[in-house]
Protein backbone atom coordinates (compact mmCIF):
# COMPACT_ATOMS: atom_id res chain seq x y z
CA UNK A 1 0.00 0.00 0.00
CA UNK A 2 1.09 3.49 -0.75
CA UNK A 3 0.50 5.86 2.12
CA UNK A 4 0.20 9.82 1.31
CA UNK A 5 1.20 12.08 4.08
CA UNK A 6 1.12 15.86 4.16
CA UNK A 7 3.98 16.72 5.88
CA UNK A 8 3.98 20.43 6.20
CA UNK A 9 2.70 20.68 9.82
CA UNK A 10 5.81 19.15 11.12
CA UNK A 11 8.23 20.40 8.40
CA UNK A 12 8.85 23.58 11.20
CA UNK A 13 11.56 24.83 13.15
CA UNK A 14 9.50 26.00 16.16
CA UNK A 15 7.15 23.16 16.97
CA UNK A 16 3.97 23.85 19.32
CA UNK A 17 0.92 22.51 18.87
CA UNK A 18 -0.39 20.37 15.41
CA UNK A 19 3.03 21.04 14.64
CA UNK A 20 4.21 18.90 16.99
CA UNK A 21 1.59 16.23 16.86
CA UNK A 22 2.59 15.85 12.80
CA UNK A 23 6.28 16.00 13.31
CA UNK A 24 5.84 13.20 16.59
CA UNK A 25 3.46 10.83 14.91
CA UNK A 26 5.31 11.03 11.43
CA UNK A 27 8.55 9.69 13.23
CA UNK A 28 6.41 7.18 15.02
CA UNK A 29 4.98 5.98 11.86
CA UNK A 30 8.22 5.87 9.98
CA UNK A 31 9.90 3.68 13.56
CA UNK A 32 7.10 1.16 13.12
CA UNK A 33 7.44 -2.34 10.93
CA UNK A 34 5.58 -1.76 8.37
CA UNK A 35 5.35 -3.50 4.48
CA UNK A 36 3.79 -0.01 3.45
CA UNK A 37 5.60 2.53 1.27
CA UNK A 38 5.46 6.36 2.08
CA UNK A 39 5.16 9.00 0.38
CA UNK A 40 5.51 12.62 2.46
CA UNK A 41 4.32 15.53 0.44
CA UNK A 42 6.34 18.82 1.45
CA UNK A 43 6.04 22.45 0.15
CA UNK A 44 10.01 22.87 1.11
CA UNK A 45 13.14 20.67 1.82
CA UNK A 46 12.63 18.34 4.85
CA UNK A 47 14.34 19.86 8.14
CA UNK A 48 17.44 17.53 8.70
CA UNK A 49 15.10 16.94 11.76
CA UNK A 50 12.66 14.86 9.73
CA UNK A 51 12.96 11.21 8.83
CA UNK A 52 15.27 10.57 6.06
CA UNK A 53 14.14 8.84 3.41
CA UNK A 54 14.87 5.15 2.23
CA UNK A 55 13.17 2.64 0.09
CA UNK A 56 9.93 2.84 1.79
CA UNK A 57 10.41 6.23 2.89
CA UNK A 58 10.39 8.82 0.22
CA UNK A 59 9.75 12.81 0.14
CA UNK A 60 7.80 14.94 -2.52
CA UNK A 61 8.93 18.08 -2.94
CA UNK A 62 7.12 20.87 -5.04
CA UNK A 63 5.76 24.46 -4.99
CA UNK A 64 4.85 27.29 -5.28
CA UNK A 65 3.68 27.75 -2.16
CA UNK A 66 0.81 30.22 -2.42
CA UNK A 67 -2.80 28.07 -2.50
CA UNK A 68 -0.30 25.28 -2.40
CA UNK A 69 -2.95 22.76 0.00
CA UNK A 70 -5.77 24.52 -2.06
CA UNK A 71 -4.73 23.34 -5.79
CA UNK A 72 -0.84 22.45 -6.51
CA UNK A 73 -1.39 19.57 -4.19
CA UNK A 74 -4.28 18.46 -5.39
CA UNK A 75 -2.97 18.64 -9.01
CA UNK A 76 -0.31 16.42 -7.95
CA UNK A 77 -2.45 13.94 -6.35
CA UNK A 78 -4.39 13.37 -9.50
CA UNK A 79 -1.40 13.46 -12.02
CA UNK A 80 1.32 12.55 -10.65
CA UNK A 81 1.63 8.24 -10.67
CA UNK A 82 0.73 6.11 -9.09
CA UNK A 83 -1.42 7.89 -6.91
CA UNK A 84 -1.98 6.80 -3.02
CA UNK A 85 -3.95 4.21 -1.84
CA UNK A 86 -5.09 6.61 0.98
CA UNK A 87 -4.00 10.23 1.95
CA UNK A 88 -3.35 11.57 5.42
CA UNK A 89 -3.90 14.95 6.37
CA UNK A 90 -2.50 15.28 10.18
CA UNK A 91 -3.67 18.63 10.85
CA UNK A 92 -7.10 20.77 10.16
CA UNK A 93 -6.26 21.27 6.23
CA UNK A 94 -6.69 18.86 4.18
CA UNK A 95 -6.50 18.88 0.09
CA UNK A 96 -9.34 20.70 -1.71
CA UNK A 97 -9.46 17.81 -4.25
CA UNK A 98 -8.21 14.54 -3.65
CA UNK A 99 -8.58 11.67 -5.72
CA UNK A 100 -7.72 8.80 -3.19
CA UNK A 101 -9.49 8.42 0.33
CA UNK A 102 -9.18 11.01 3.25
CA UNK A 103 -8.24 10.46 6.52
CA UNK A 104 -7.49 13.98 8.96
CA UNK A 105 -6.66 14.41 12.30
CA UNK A 106 -8.54 16.89 14.24
CA UNK A 107 -7.23 18.83 17.21
CA UNK A 108 -9.73 20.56 18.88
CA UNK A 109 -12.79 23.37 17.97
CA UNK A 110 -12.21 26.13 20.50
CA UNK A 111 -12.19 28.69 18.22
CA UNK A 112 -15.94 28.68 17.54
CA UNK A 113 -16.06 28.69 21.75
CA UNK A 114 -14.10 31.55 21.72
CA UNK A 115 -13.65 33.31 18.52
CA UNK A 116 -12.77 36.90 19.91
CA UNK A 117 -9.46 34.99 21.07
CA UNK A 118 -8.50 34.65 17.47
CA UNK A 119 -7.34 37.55 14.96
CA UNK A 120 -9.92 37.69 11.98
CA UNK A 121 -7.85 36.01 9.46
CA UNK A 122 -6.46 32.67 11.17
CA UNK A 123 -10.40 32.44 12.61
CA UNK A 124 -11.89 32.12 9.15
CA UNK A 125 -9.16 29.61 7.91
CA UNK A 126 -9.70 27.83 10.77
CA UNK A 127 -13.99 27.93 10.79
CA UNK A 128 -14.45 27.30 6.77
CA UNK A 129 -11.22 24.93 6.44
CA UNK A 130 -11.85 22.97 9.13
CA UNK A 131 -15.51 22.06 8.38
CA UNK A 132 -14.19 21.70 5.07
CA UNK A 133 -11.66 19.21 5.67
CA UNK A 134 -13.85 17.16 8.41
CA UNK A 135 -17.13 16.72 5.63
CA UNK A 136 -14.66 15.84 2.68
CA UNK A 137 -12.43 13.14 4.50
CA UNK A 138 -13.51 9.60 4.44
CA UNK A 139 -12.54 9.52 8.43
CA UNK A 140 -11.55 11.33 10.91
CA UNK A 141 -9.57 10.93 13.96
CA UNK A 142 -9.48 13.13 16.87
CA UNK A 143 -7.02 13.50 19.88
CA UNK A 144 -9.72 13.23 22.61
CA UNK A 145 -13.19 12.46 23.53
CA UNK A 146 -13.64 15.59 24.16
CA UNK A 147 -12.92 16.62 20.61
CA UNK A 148 -14.89 13.67 19.26
CA UNK A 149 -17.96 14.77 21.01
CA UNK A 150 -17.80 18.01 19.47
CA UNK A 151 -17.32 17.54 15.79
CA UNK A 152 -20.52 15.30 16.40
CA UNK A 153 -22.20 18.04 17.89
CA UNK A 154 -20.73 20.64 15.50
CA UNK A 155 -20.96 19.43 12.37
CA UNK A 156 -23.59 16.21 12.63
CA UNK A 157 -20.94 13.44 11.73
CA UNK A 158 -21.83 9.90 12.80
CA UNK A 159 -19.77 8.67 15.54
CA UNK A 160 -18.98 5.72 13.44
CA UNK A 161 -16.51 8.01 11.08
CA UNK A 162 -14.57 9.27 14.22
CA UNK A 163 -11.81 7.54 16.04
CA UNK A 164 -9.69 8.80 19.72
CA UNK A 165 -5.93 8.42 19.00
CA UNK A 166 -4.26 9.58 21.73
CA UNK A 167 -0.93 11.61 21.23
CA UNK A 168 1.81 10.45 23.08
CA UNK A 169 4.97 11.83 24.63
CA UNK A 170 8.73 11.32 24.42
CA UNK A 171 10.02 8.59 26.73
CA UNK A 172 13.66 9.05 26.46
CA UNK A 173 13.42 12.85 26.77
CA UNK A 174 10.71 13.62 29.31
CA UNK A 175 11.36 11.39 32.53
CA UNK A 176 12.36 12.07 36.30
CA UNK A 177 16.20 13.59 36.07
CA UNK A 178 18.65 11.78 37.78
CA UNK A 179 20.90 14.35 38.41
CA UNK A 180 20.67 18.19 39.28
CA UNK A 181 23.28 19.65 36.92
CA UNK A 182 21.83 19.74 33.96
CA UNK A 183 18.50 21.22 35.15
CA UNK A 184 20.68 23.78 37.02
CA UNK A 185 22.06 24.83 33.78
CA UNK A 186 18.92 25.29 31.58
CA UNK A 187 18.01 27.61 34.65
CA UNK A 188 21.18 29.77 34.67
CA UNK A 189 21.01 29.77 30.32
CA UNK A 190 17.05 31.42 31.46
CA UNK A 191 18.15 32.85 34.27
CA UNK A 192 15.84 31.59 36.97
CA UNK A 193 16.97 31.31 40.22
CA UNK A 194 15.35 29.03 43.13
CA UNK A 195 12.39 27.42 42.75
CA UNK A 196 9.62 28.07 39.88
CA UNK A 197 5.92 26.79 38.96
CA UNK A 198 5.95 26.60 35.23
CA UNK A 199 3.86 27.56 32.34
CA UNK A 200 4.37 26.24 28.86
CA UNK A 201 2.23 27.35 26.01
CA UNK A 202 1.89 29.65 22.51
CA UNK A 203 1.36 33.15 24.19
CA UNK A 204 -2.44 33.47 22.71
CA UNK A 205 -5.34 34.31 24.95
CA UNK A 206 -7.39 30.99 24.78
CA UNK A 207 -4.09 29.73 27.11
CA UNK A 208 -5.30 32.22 30.07
CA UNK A 209 -1.98 33.66 30.95
CA UNK A 210 -3.59 36.52 32.12
CA UNK A 211 -5.45 34.80 34.70
CA UNK A 212 -2.79 33.13 35.54
CA UNK A 213 -0.91 36.08 36.61
CA UNK A 214 -3.44 37.49 38.67
CA UNK A 215 -3.82 33.76 40.25
CA UNK A 216 0.01 33.78 40.99
CA UNK A 217 0.05 37.68 42.46
CA UNK A 218 -2.44 36.24 44.91
CA UNK A 219 0.16 33.80 46.31
CA UNK A 220 3.39 36.04 45.37
CA UNK A 221 3.82 36.72 48.82
CA UNK A 222 3.55 32.95 50.44
CA UNK A 223 4.85 31.17 47.97
CA UNK A 224 8.24 31.40 47.84
CA UNK A 225 8.73 30.58 44.16
CA UNK A 226 9.09 32.35 40.91
CA UNK A 227 6.69 31.91 37.68
CA UNK A 228 8.31 31.13 34.11
CA UNK A 229 6.36 31.52 31.27
CA UNK A 230 7.84 29.95 28.28
CA UNK A 231 6.34 29.85 25.18
CA UNK A 232 7.02 31.68 21.84
CA UNK A 233 4.28 34.79 21.02
CA UNK A 234 1.30 33.81 19.28
CA UNK A 235 -1.49 36.04 18.35
CA UNK A 236 -2.97 39.12 20.98
CA UNK A 237 -0.10 38.56 23.48
CA UNK A 238 0.43 41.97 23.92
CA UNK A 239 -1.69 42.12 27.09
CA UNK A 240 0.07 39.67 28.69
CA UNK A 241 2.66 41.71 29.50
CA UNK A 242 1.02 44.66 30.63
CA UNK A 243 -0.59 42.69 33.21
CA UNK A 244 2.62 41.30 34.61
CA UNK A 245 3.39 45.10 34.77
CA UNK A 246 0.27 46.25 36.08
CA UNK A 247 0.24 43.45 38.83
CA UNK A 248 3.99 44.57 39.79
CA UNK A 249 5.36 41.25 39.06
CA UNK A 250 8.35 41.91 36.61
CA UNK A 251 10.78 41.06 39.28
CA UNK A 252 8.57 37.61 40.39
CA UNK A 253 7.82 36.59 36.40
CA UNK A 254 10.57 35.17 34.16
CA UNK A 255 9.03 35.33 30.04
CA UNK A 256 11.21 32.97 28.22
CA UNK A 257 10.17 33.34 24.61
CA UNK A 258 10.16 29.90 22.67
CA UNK A 259 12.00 26.75 24.82
CA UNK A 260 14.19 24.92 22.33
CA UNK A 261 13.41 21.14 22.15
CA UNK A 262 16.97 20.34 23.84
CA UNK A 263 16.17 22.62 27.02
CA UNK A 264 12.38 21.68 27.84
CA UNK A 265 12.84 18.46 29.35
CA UNK A 266 15.15 19.96 32.10
CA UNK A 267 13.12 22.95 32.60
CA UNK A 268 10.35 20.97 32.82
CA UNK A 269 11.86 18.56 35.18
CA UNK A 270 13.14 21.55 37.58
CA UNK A 271 9.68 22.84 37.55
CA UNK A 272 7.75 22.30 41.38
CA UNK A 273 4.49 22.64 39.61
CA UNK A 274 3.58 22.80 35.71
CA UNK A 275 -0.08 24.94 35.66
CA UNK A 276 -2.30 24.61 32.26
CA UNK A 277 -5.20 27.05 32.93
CA UNK A 278 -6.72 27.31 29.40
CA UNK A 279 -9.84 28.15 28.57
CA UNK A 280 -9.92 24.95 25.77
CA UNK A 281 -7.53 22.53 25.17
CA UNK A 282 -8.06 19.57 22.59
CA UNK A 283 -4.78 17.39 24.15
CA UNK A 284 -2.40 19.24 25.87
CA UNK A 285 0.81 17.33 25.56
CA UNK A 286 2.75 19.62 27.91
CA UNK A 287 0.88 18.04 30.68
CA UNK A 288 1.86 14.66 30.37
CA UNK A 289 5.21 15.52 29.48
CA UNK A 290 5.32 17.43 33.16
CA UNK A 291 3.51 14.03 34.73
CA UNK A 292 6.80 12.03 33.24
CA UNK A 293 9.25 14.11 34.67
CA UNK A 294 7.50 14.00 37.72
CA UNK A 295 6.04 17.36 38.41
CA UNK A 296 2.34 17.78 39.70
CA UNK A 297 -0.02 19.52 37.28
CA UNK A 298 -2.66 21.92 37.51
CA UNK A 299 -5.33 22.15 35.14
CA UNK A 300 -8.62 23.54 33.93
CA UNK A 301 -11.70 22.40 33.52
CA UNK A 302 -12.30 22.81 30.15
CA UNK A 303 -11.62 20.45 26.71
CA UNK A 304 -10.04 17.60 27.39
CA UNK A 305 -7.52 18.63 30.04
CA UNK A 306 -9.64 16.62 32.75
CA UNK A 307 -9.85 13.76 30.71
CA UNK A 308 -6.21 13.69 30.28
CA UNK A 309 -5.07 14.22 33.68
CA UNK A 310 -7.94 11.72 35.43
CA UNK A 311 -7.22 11.66 38.85
CA UNK A 312 -3.58 12.36 38.82
CA UNK A 313 -3.77 16.10 38.80
CA UNK A 314 -5.48 19.36 40.57
CA UNK A 315 -8.47 20.69 38.58
CA UNK A 316 -9.62 24.12 38.52
CA UNK A 317 -12.14 26.56 36.93
CA UNK A 318 -10.27 28.87 34.48
CA UNK A 319 -12.42 32.01 35.09
CA UNK A 320 -12.00 31.85 38.73
CA UNK A 321 -8.58 32.95 40.12
CA UNK A 322 -8.59 32.10 43.21
CA UNK A 323 -9.56 28.57 42.31
CA UNK A 324 -6.20 28.40 40.12
CA UNK A 325 -4.42 29.90 43.04
CA UNK A 326 -5.99 27.49 45.44
CA UNK A 327 -5.20 24.79 42.86
CA UNK A 328 -1.60 25.62 43.08
CA UNK A 329 -0.84 25.94 46.70
CA UNK A 330 -2.86 22.32 47.16
CA UNK A 331 -0.08 20.88 43.86
CA UNK A 332 2.82 22.68 46.04
CA UNK A 333 1.65 21.01 49.73
CA UNK A 334 0.34 17.69 47.89
CA UNK A 335 3.24 17.16 45.79
CA UNK A 336 3.96 13.47 46.35
CA UNK A 337 0.94 11.90 46.01
CA UNK A 338 0.55 14.00 42.74
CA UNK A 339 3.61 13.23 41.05
CA UNK A 340 3.15 9.14 41.96
CA UNK A 341 -0.60 9.52 40.11
CA UNK A 342 1.21 11.13 38.13
CA UNK A 343 3.58 8.71 36.84
CA UNK A 344 1.18 6.04 36.85
CA UNK A 345 -1.20 8.57 34.77
CA UNK A 346 1.19 9.12 31.65
CA UNK A 347 1.37 5.13 31.30
CA UNK A 348 -1.55 5.40 28.96
CA UNK A 349 0.32 7.51 26.07
CA UNK A 350 2.97 6.77 24.00
CA UNK A 351 3.41 7.78 19.82
CA UNK A 352 3.90 3.99 19.76
CA UNK A 353 0.50 3.50 20.14
CA UNK A 354 -0.88 6.28 18.40
CA UNK A 355 1.16 5.35 15.37
CA UNK A 356 -0.65 1.73 15.83
CA UNK A 357 -3.92 2.98 15.86
CA UNK A 358 -3.71 5.74 12.98
CA UNK A 359 -1.76 2.86 10.93
CA UNK A 360 -4.98 0.50 11.59
CA UNK A 361 -7.42 3.09 10.27
CA UNK A 362 -5.56 4.12 7.29
CA UNK A 363 -4.89 0.31 6.13
CA UNK A 364 -8.80 0.00 6.74
CA UNK A 365 -10.26 2.91 4.88
CA UNK A 366 -7.65 1.75 2.09
CA UNK A 367 -9.13 -1.91 1.98
CA UNK A 368 -12.36 -0.20 2.22
CA UNK A 369 -11.89 1.55 -1.08
CA UNK A 370 -10.24 -1.65 -2.88
CA UNK A 371 -13.49 -3.31 -2.64
CA UNK A 372 -15.67 -0.66 -3.65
Amino acid sequence: MLIGIDGNEANVKQRVGSNQYAFELIWALYNLKSPHQYRVYLKEKPLVELPKATNNWSYRIFGPEKLWTQWRLPLDLYFHKPRPDVFFSPGHYAPRFCPSPLVVSIMDLGYLRFPGQFIKKDLYQLTFWTAFSIRKADYILAISESTKNDIIKTYSISAEKIAVTYPGYDKNRFKIQSSNFKIEKIKRRYKISGDYILFLGTLKPSKNVEGLLEAFSILAGSVPAKLVVAGKKGWLYQTIFEKAKDLGLEEKVIFTDFVSEEDLPFLMAGAKVFVMPSFWEGFGIPVIEAMACGVPVVVSNAGSLPEIVGKAGVIVNPYDIKSIAQGIKKALTEREFLIKKGLEQVKKFSWEKCAKETLKILEMIADKKRIK
